[in-house]
């Protein structure tokens, strides 16, 4: 039997497939919605929903993250390496969750690339033998791929969705979808674990049906490449991602501000000393930040305070764009972040400050207004210029001022082991009367040696 095209796939089911119920479904990954469906031929499917409501068709930064998967008993539930289903699975809940945005549509009936479970396991018994993935099928006097997707499509469609970015290392998968109606305007694969009991499976999925090549299994690597490994090994790689996966699959705005104090809330001693931040024990968390971001801000208080750099040194990336804050043009050219040093900065001043002649080209003045000065006005001035990912790194006034404008998508709030007593502080903004109106939101928390990080994660909250 010659193999069987993938693309048939789009074929639609014979009827239209009903919404059933709704319900909430908490996860290692956060709270999911779930809604049960049944096509028009009797068979269940669910949908995991996070970030997407009834009204997903409003203008949106960009399509939704969505992953079509097929059932797969063996690697879902027992956990199987025969295949990577069950990692894939894990990924993309993973990778949806990073982004507080997006949906998984389980599809049931999909066993065995649609034909059944025990005829998958019949095909496993001559994979024993040494037959391939597609040859056991065709042994067997059955299709390669006898999915549709039409129920898939349907579900979406039903959820308002008509544009993805789909999660799927199968090109087959993405003409099916396309071919149904729905827009896929990105396709990018789950990084998972390759073991030696699946690879000749995924060898041949790449060799027979079209499957894209593996991802880098390094996990830091993956996140510089805006990639969320799905699978990653326990300890620092499983960490990384925990940490910083969300901030590596962004693809629109977003606003992280970051702050180190004193546990009673101050960055330097009232003489200005800010020794507080010459150990710092996040300091490599602070330098993954820089290298997963577009542009990183401070105000000028902080470089004459700390005379930073802003550069990534300690751990692999490319240092950011500077951004320094100046209205008064202050800072001396001499300063590090003013340094010749092959990082791009913007030296934002005002309309009428006076600045010296000679500086490197690396350094762009530009001349705002006063009230361009805003918090707002600067984002958009960095967003004209295509960086959209911004950290905001101090000192504390500047972090509060976004805080306060409601503009920090999240917030690593780290606090050093000292009481200082009295000094410059760090956050602080108009609070409420009421303790039941403080600022709060979803947090997580990291240890780095003696510190403690907060994350408020605000985008969370809104």
């Amino acid at each position: 039997m010659s193999l069987q095209s993938t693309h048939s796939a789009s074929a639609p089911v014979p009827a239209t497939v009903e919404r059933v119920v709704e319900t909430v479904l908490p996860t290692r990954h956060g709270t999911f919605r779930m809604i049960g469906y049944r096509d028009g031929e009797g068979t269940e499917h669910v949908a995991l929903a996070q970030g997407i409501d009834d009204d997903a068709h409003r203008p949106a930064p960009a399509p939704p993250l969505v992953r079509v998967h097929s059932e797969c008993l063996t690697g879902d539930a027992f956990g199987s390496w025969r295949c990577d289903c069950g990692e894939q699975l894990d990924a993309a809940l993973a990778a949806i969750a990073a982004e507080g945005r997006g949906v998984l549509v389980y599809v049931r009936g999909h066993e065995g690339r649609g034909i059944g479970l025990l005829a998958k396991l019949k095909a496993y018994a001559l994979q024993d033998q040494g037959v391939d993935t597609v040859d056991a099928n065709t042994e067997l006097g059955l299709p390669v791929d006898a999915r549709r997707y039409g129920q898939a499509a349907e579900i979406l469609q039903d959820l308002g969705i008509q544009a993805v970015r789909l999660l799927s290392g199968n090109p087959a998968k993405e003409e099916a979808l396309e071919d149904l109606g729905i827009d896929v305007v990105e396709r990018r694969g789950l990084a998972v674990s390759e073991r030696s009991e699946n690879a000749g499976y995924l060898a041949t999925k790449r060799a027979r049906m079209r499957h894209d090549a593996p991802l880098s299994a390094d996990a830091w690597t993956s996140l510089l490449d805006g990639a969320v490994p799905p699978a990653p090994a326990p300890g620092e790689a499983e960490e990384l991602t925990h940490r910083y996966g969300y901030l590596a699959a962004a693809t629109g705005p977003l606003v992280v501000g970051q702050l180190r104090q004193s546990l009673d809330g101050f960055i330097a001693s009232r003489s200005g000393d800010a020794g507080l931040h010459e150990d710092r024990g996040d300091h490599g968390h602070l330098q993954r930040l820089r290298a997963l971001v577009d542009a990183v801000v401070v105000g000028a208080s902080t470089v004459h305070a700390e005379d930073c750099s802003l550069a990534v040194r300690d751990v692999p990336g490319s240092s950011p764009v500077r951004v320094v804050l100046d209205r008064s043009a202050t800072v001396a050219p001499g300063a590090r972040v003013l340094a010749d040093d092959g990082v791009p900065t913007l030296w934002l001043v005002g309309a009428g400050a006076v600045v010296p002649d000679g500086l490197p080209s690396t350094v762009e003045v530009l001349r705002l207004e006063a009230e361009d000065f805003a918090p707002q006005r600067i984002l958009d001035v960095l967003q004209a210029r295509g960086l959209e990912k911004v950290l905001i790194e101090g000192g504390g006034n500047t972090v509060s001022r976004f805080l306060e404008a409601g503009l920090l998508d999240r917030l690593y709030l780290t606090t050093a082991p000292v009481l200082v007593g009295d000094g410059v502080p760090g956050i602080r903004f108009t609070g409420s009367d009421a303790l039941a109106e403080a600022r709060t939101a979803p947090v997580r928390r990291f240890v780095f040696g003696q510190d403690i990080c907060t994350e408020f994660n605000f985008a969370g909250a809104r």
